[in-house]
């Protein structure tokens, strides 16, 4: 994959809650109105084998729905396609339908109902009892324990769970409570699971919480993209504090492998969240297009997590500005070249090279506009990425938690 992956994922808008037909409505918008620039990935997040999950939290002994072998199944009562044991292969079929992607979100290991019924690990003697481990299990989730990998069994239940995403169509799979504290020996194996199934399927890892890149090699070896962080929300501070991560990381973005920055929490969120409530986001369009442009000049991949029927158009005009794909596709070398304090902010300029160019952001952190200048040692300005005109000016003046985003006349 030579490009960091652009969709929508449901956490930010439904949390553990959505259903079948936000799912479609949502994949209806991004064929009509962003698959051409890019977005093409669906992803159904967390808990959706939960009848009864709710807003703000997560359910103890939850009634999870499972097959006779300890797998997770979508609750019928969200995804009705999914009766009689279809799985996700009918909501998928219908996602392929619209040129799209489908994914889905899995925790680590193997669900706690499944051990308490001690179902069977399919294609094998042993049972689910046999090849839970009770000592390393989520501390913020309830719904599973983990995996023991001392035993044959803990693959094997992997290779059988991804084996029958496969056979649904899925293209994609987050999988959580991964990183943090990192699971080596749990991400080798589902990677190894992803191979044994035969479909070339994109594990995307999370949470990401002080990920280290001491891990870069493993990383690169067993998944195609990984958080570097906790949850983003909508604060100024949280988008503020990714410019450090992801300074540290793109030097090691490279294709097939990339640090993922964490979902885009614009246009309407928080309906039925895990965190907050109904809104629109409360980042400002300036404080967004920072994000944005940050996102893309560090070549993190692009995961919409407001709903895209309620979303107001001005906010799809951010996402639709084709300088995001462009970016994502084709440049290179993007990095933090400049970092400093200035009053009640900071200046903080990314270079990126392109084709026959070359780009430049130049970040405003304060909360008041400022007047900054292209660095004299860079090519001249050609074009304002974000109202797409054409310029030569170096200087001009960027809003309070603002951007500048440039095309540069001449490679750097």
């Amino acid at each position: 994959m030579v490009t960091p992956p652009m969709g929508w994922n449901s956490w930010d808008c439904f949390g553990t809650t959505v259903t079948e037909e936000e799912v479609l409505a949502n994949a209806q918008v991004m064929h009509d109105r962003l698959l051409a620039f890019g977005w093409d990935t669906v992803v159904v997040d967390i808990a959706w084998y939960d009848p009864t999950a709710r807003s703000h939290g997560y359910n103890e002994n939850a009634p999870v729905v499972l097959d006779g072998y300890g797998r997770q199944l979508p609750a019928p009562s969200r995804f009705p396609s999914a009766v009689d044991g279809a799985g996700f292969g009918p909501l998928a079929a219908k996602v392929h339908a619209l040129g799209l992607k489908f994914g889905l979100h899995i925790m680590r290991g193997i669900p706690r109902r499944a051990v308490e019924l001690d179902l069977p690990v399919y294609g094998t003697e042993w049972t689910a009892r046999e090849v839970a481990d009770h000592d390393h299990v989520c501390p913020w989730n309830p719904d599973n324990l983990g995996l023991d990998h001392d035993h044959p069994g803990a693959q094997a239940y992997y290779d059988a769970q991804v084996a029958q995403f496969a056979e649904w169509g899925v293209d994609f799979v987050k999988a959580d409570d991964m990183l943090a504290p990192y699971h080596d020996r749990e991400i080798a194996a589902y990677a190894r699971a992803i191979e044994r199934s035969g479909r070339d399927i994109v594990l995307s890892l999370s949470p990401g919480t002080r990920l280290s890149t001491h891990h870069l090699d493993h990383l690169r070896a067993n998944a195609v993209m990984w958080r570097i962080s906790d949850d983003l929300w909508d604060r100024w501070e949280d988008v503020h504090a990714q410019f450090a991560r992801l300074a540290r990381w793109s030097p090691f973005q490279q294709d097939g492998g990339w640090a993922d920055a964490d979902m885009l929490p614009l246009g309407h969120i928080g309906i039925r969240a895990e965190r907050g409530d109904d809104r629109m986001s409360r980042l400002t369009v300036d404080e967004q297009q920072t994000l944005l442009t940050l996102w893309v000049m560090g070549r993190s991949p692009l995961m919409m997590g407001g709903d895209l029927p309620t979303t107001p158009p001005e906010t799809l005009a951010l996402l639709t500005n084709p300088a995001l794909a462009e970016l994502l596709r084709s440049s290179s070398d993007g990095r933090e070249i400049i970092r400093e304090p200035l009053d009640d902010g900071e200046l903080i300029v990314w270079t990126a090279q392109g084709n026959d160019c070359s780009y430049a952001a130049l970040f405003w952190t304060g909360a008041t506009p400022r007047e900054v200048t292209l660095p004299a040692d860079l090519p001249a300005p050609a074009r304002d990425l974000w109202t797409g005109e054409p310029t030569t000016e170096r200087a001009g003046t960027v809003p309070a938690h603002g951007v500048r985003w440039l095309e540069l006349r001449t490679p750097i």
